[in-house]
């Protein structure tokens, strides 16, 4: 396969489907090569064509990370731009807080470090909300440490969460998940007690559930460009959403749609902070009074990104054009519709229950505006192909699992 020599290249932390997205945008775009740096061989990464894999086994260490940032950034220093994108919060935290030692190499398009700590924390970032009125999930906050009473305006069920992501993302106990749904104060008490036991020392959020499965969610991604100024936005309506309690939340299948007041919302929040490059919004709708209610910002590109590129609005594109071209953006709102999945069509109708939404996934994939970020027809080799197609298949497995362990737990 012949590769476009650009003046730029992509280097990219993480081996994951949202780096593999990542791949695919800006081959996509630019017909080039990206350099992926990884802890461990991930096939879906290591078997493409479209990568350079260079695996470091402790690269999640922060001293192994800029030292081995450092010496890439020689090797291409005066050959080529680097642009480095981070897969994982943990990865764009220490780019941010490394950006006076690493930016001679890199064009690192993530926001200082000041405005990180004011707006990723969830506790600080529901208070930006509440002073702007935007509409967001009512909230207690435990103080990991302290005495808390767990006295609260709203009553069970309730969500509960970490405030840090990134230090949560290092914390060990035997209950661990990613987000929890509890029907009692005994449950969340047992919970918090293991929390108590980890490493985690920050702030855990204890909110009201809103009603509704996960139809009623959205995922909003923005562009923002070097002057702060909000240029791009594509909304997703969340049909189904990963059920493993280590990724539970993370949206599986979307399909776009155009909702005008929350992204003016979002546009409002971001140019409040003066906030720069693409930012990644959860969102819930409310029945019960008809609000969109924004649960947390994080400021780097999703898990599920490729919602955006495969209908048509390439994610790279912004930011090539912005940091490495320096032109002026056209303001730009998403409006294609487009399925997004990487789950088989029969989880999809299998899991969600609205006749109007199965027949519009139904419609999609008739009209042939279906995106599986994996399956790109350039970069399928037998093995990859079937690595790909195991990937798919697996999903089946996986639902089940998860369907049979909630039918066993509601029957104790």
């Amino acid at each position: 396969m012949k590769f476009n020599e650009l003046e730029f290249m992509p280097v990219i932390l993480g081996a994951d489907i949202t780096a593999y997205s990542l791949v695919r945008s800006f081959h996509e775009q630019y017909g080039i090569k990206s350099l992926v740096l990884s802890r461990s061989q991930a096939k879906i990464i290591s078997e493409s064509k479209l990568v350079e894999n260079r695996v470091f086994p402790d690269l999640e260490k922060k001293e192994v990370l800029l030292d081995t940032l450092l010496k890439i950034g020689k090797e291409f220093e005066g050959k080529k731009k680097l642009l480095i994108l981070g897969c994982g919060d943990w990865y764009v935290r220490i780019l941010i807080e490394n950006k006076k030692v690493l930016s001679p190499y890199y064009i690192i398009p993530y926001i200082d470090e000041d405005l990180l700590n004011r707006i990723v924390l969830k506790d600080k970032f529901y208070a930006i909300c509440e002073e702007l009125g935007i509409d967001h999930p009512k909230t207690y906050v435990y103080n990991c440490g302290k005495e808390n009473d767990l006295k609260f305006d709203f009553s069970y069920p309730v969500i509960a969460k970490p405030a840090n992501s990134a230090l949560y993302h290092y914390a060990k106990f035997p209950s661990k998940k990613k987000v929890f749904r509890f029907q009692n104060e005994k449950d969340l008490r047992a919970m918090l007690t293991e929390l108590e036991g980890s490493s985690y020392n920050y702030k855990f959020l204890i909110q009201d559930c809103i009603p509704g499965d996960d139809t009623y969610m959205h995922v909003l991604t923005c562009y923002s460009d070097r002057n702060a100024k909000v240029k791009f936005a594509a909304l997703g309506h969340s049909l189904l959403e990963d059920h493993t309690p280590t990724a539970i939340g993370n949206p599986v299948a979307i399909i776009n749609e155009v909702i005008p007041e929350v992204i003016a919302a979002a546009t409002k929040f971001l140019e409040s902070v003066g906030y720069t490059g693409f930012s990644n919004f959860d969102i819930k709708y409310d029945t019960r009074n008809g609000t969109y209610n924004f649960f947390e910002i994080n400021v780097r590109l999703g898990r599920s990104n490729f919602y955006v590129t495969g209908s048509g609005f390439n994610t790279v594109k912004w930011i090539v054009d912005d940091l490495i071209y320096h032109k002026e953006l056209d303001y730009t709102i998403a409006d294609r519709e487009n399925l997004f999945t990487v789950v088989p069509k029969g989880i999809i109708l299998r899991y969600v229950h609205q006749p109007e939404l199965q027949q519009q996934v139904k419609r999609l994939y008739r009209e042939k505006k279906v995106s599986y970020p994996l399956w790109y027809p350039c970069d399928l080799s037998p093995k990859r192909r079937f690595y790909v197609m195991a990937a798919l298949l697996n999903q089946y497995r996986k639902y089940h699992r998860v369907e049979q362990a909630e039918k066993k737990k509601a029957r104790q």
